[in-house]
């Protein structure tokens, strides 16, 4: 990975934007687009779609979400302590002394998340997670009127960011669902630009897709895409107490993961498996019995259909503020994606047989 794609990656990992909130990320993503796609556009959900050879009569959509889950704000008592709820899968369980950001009109509030104090604790309290109602966050205000000049009940809330460099090309960072997947779709139109695929290209940074796939789906009906292919992140089973027989055998550095399942058009993925092989791209096997709860899953079902796959990150600890990937999977991912789209051409039937 270049040291401009990585930069790219840092960024963007450490741009707080929770999912109906994405702006902060677009605006970065956006710049960057502009070095190489033919177009780029938002639309009116906020999605920024880059497209390379749009006119094309075989329309592919490349689709990575630039949304994370995040907090908001449901009340401010009169003490001036913050209560919040959840934007998209919270763990309960993780928050609980986090330093976070929150997101005011004007400028982003610090503030911490606070819990009594284990030596104040009932020995039948102690070890178990509380709800996420029963947390808050302290800003250090002196009562309610005094918060009120600072946040408002509706702000969204972050995790505060770091992007962490560990041994073997391994990194940490909050948000990393789906970071990497924007970052991967967006460093494939970048590296597939000199080549002129005879397919047309649209780079889709996605929101909303942890409240229900929102973004993409809206995308999807304006493309109409006949391929599209999701980068998601996919769970790593190379870590303590992950039961392989649940989720398969997935390691960080052995490659992107590819899918195969209901959700998986098999023509499509027996295609990208080929390709890898034949290129010689380490990639993994993931089975998916089940619709995806990806964006793969709403391109699939737009419209008349589309050929349909996911090409995922292996993640650890996945929705935590301490996400784990690999670089050497994300280059990979980027190769695989960028010598599939070499071998598409218009006309391809995707008909399962």
């Amino acid at each position: 990975m270049d040291r401009s794609a990585l930069e790219f990656l840092k960024k963007l990992a450490e741009t707080p934007s929770p999912s109906g909130f994405e702006q902060p990320a677009a605006r970065i993503i956006r710049e960057r687009m502009k070095g190489f796609a033919d177009e780029v556009r938002t639309d009116v959900n906020g999605n920024v779609i880059g497209i390379v050879n749009g006119d094309a009569p075989l329309r592919v959509m490349l689709a990575g979400h630039c949304d994370e889950i995040g907090l908001m704000i449901t009340h401010i008592d009169e003490k001036g302590y913050v209560y919040f709820a959840a934007i998209g899968g919270i763990d309960p369980a993780v928050l609980p002394g986090q330093m976070v950001e929150i997101h005011a009109e004007k400028r982003l509030v610090p503030g911490v998340i606070g819990r009594k104090a284990i030596h104040l604790m009932e020995p039948e309290e102690r070890g178990k997670p509380s709800k996420i109602h029963e947390y808050w966050i302290d800003i250090g205000a002196k009562d309610k009127k005094d918060a009120d000049k600072a946040v408002a009940v509706g702000d969204p809330i972050t995790v505060s960011r770091r992007f962490l460099e560990l041994r073997n090309n391994i990194v940490a960072g909050r948000g990393f669902d789906d970071r990497v997947g924007a970052w991967t779709v967006v460093e494939t139109l970048r590296r597939m630009k000199k080549a002129r695929p005879k397919v047309g290209v649209f780079a889709v940074t996605s929101v909303q897709e942890e409240l229900g796939l929102r973004g993409a789906k809206t995308a999807a009906f304006g493309i109409t895409p006949h391929v599209g292919i999701a980068v998601d992140v996919g769970f790593a089973s190379d870590y303590p107490e992950i039961n392989k027989k649940l989720v398969g055998d997935v390691a960080l550095g052995r490659g992107p993961i590819l899918h195969r399942g209901a959700n998986i058009n098999p023509v499509l993925a027996s295609l990208m498996e080929k390709t890898g092989r034949r290129k010689k791209i380490p990639f993994q096997i993931q089975a998916e019995p089940r619709a995806t709860g990806t964006d793969a899953n709403v391109m699939q079902m737009n419209g008349a259909g589309a050929a349909t796959a996911l090409l995922s990150i292996p993640n650890r600890y996945m929705h935590t503020p301490v996400e784990l990937v690999s670089l050497d999977d994300l280059d990979k991912a980027v190769e695989l994606l960028v010598a599939t789209l070499g071998e598409l051409k218009p006309g391809m039937d995707f008909t399962p047989r």
